[in-house]
């Protein structure tokens, strides 16, 4: 259902891969409540994914962006400007990748230029994002940045590593841009922790099935499909959420706030009495 939330407001909505994206999702939401906007994402992705198929459904072009390099950036930036008709209302980083993941290699043997190619392309890409953003003063007064968290920037995943402090990084530049970009032009900044989601990118962490089904098992409302995350995306990028800025917002059906469940508990009763037998 279409309530034209977003009509006459234009973006750029980086990180759709394929169907199981979140960002995929967002484009889909955006587009049904009226928004135009241009699709971006690093060439290597765009390879391995549909990306044109989405561009085909949402009538969006896509500016191709290494979002590590500041001149592809702004290529994109200018780019996006330009064939959308002016500044622009939002704009989505959803950029995450970790080849220490990718390659399986745990806490203690880390590979270090992988770990800095996790902050880069996972964190830093994100502030060069609105670095860019506001040198070429891009935005319009009130438009709204989102981007992509999770709870392990807080919480120990052992199977996350490095991206645990990626996402830490990714909500401290939230907050820093967040505050810079609110005074000069009453820009929002925030990013969503959302619950495990099975996207191409969340099902290559190790042991992710078995954490799924735990985190799932421990929310009161279960864990929060990619389709409910693009809501809340769309609702940051309307006027109804003007005043919330520097925030790291929790979409996780609950899982946050709980110590333990009944069917955690329960599970592990099982467990228990199945060892004991």
């Amino acid at each position: 259902m279409s309530n034209n939330l977003l009509a006459g407001k234009v973006g750029i909505i980086s990180g759709a891969l394929d169907e199981k994206s979140i960002a995929w999702k967002v484009a889909q939401r955006a587009h049904a409540q009226g928004a135009r906007f241009v699709l971006t994402n690093a060439p290597i992705a765009m390879r391995m994914g549909e990306i044109k198929k989405l561009s085909a459904e949402c009538d969006a072009p896509i500016i191709p962006a290494d979002a590590t390099s500041v001149e592809e950036l702004e290529a994109l930036f200018s780019g996006a400007q330009e064939h959308l008709g002016g500044k622009l209302d939002f704009v989505l980083h959803s950029i995450g990748m970790s080849p220490n993941v990718r390659k399986k290699k745990d806490y203690g043997n880390l590979d270090y230029k992988f770990f800095q190619q996790t902050i880069d392309v996972s964190a830093m890409s994100f502030h060069k994002m609105m670095h860019v953003a506001e040198k070429q003063d891009a935005l319009n007064e009130w438009a709204s940045i989102v981007a992509l968290s999770y709870i392990a920037a807080q919480r120990v995943f052992p199977d996350y590593t490095d991206m645990s402090q990626a996402k830490a990084m990714l909500e401290s530049i939230a907050r820093n841009y967040g505050h810079r970009l609110g005074v000069q032009k009453k820009v929002r900044v925030n990013t969503i922790s959302q619950s495990p989601t099975k996207t191409t990118a969340g099902t290559g962490v190790g042991g992710f099935d078995a954490f799924f089904d735990y985190a799932d098992k421990m929310s009161p409302l279960g864990n929060a499909p990619a389709e409910a995350c693009a809501d809340y995306c769309i609702s940051l990028f309307s006027d109804l959420t003007r005043y919330v800025t520097m925030q790291n917002l929790l979409h996780d059906g609950g899982f946050s706030s709980m110590g333990i469940s009944e069917h955690v508990v329960e599970a592990l009763t099982k467990m228990a009495e199945t060892q004991q037998a």
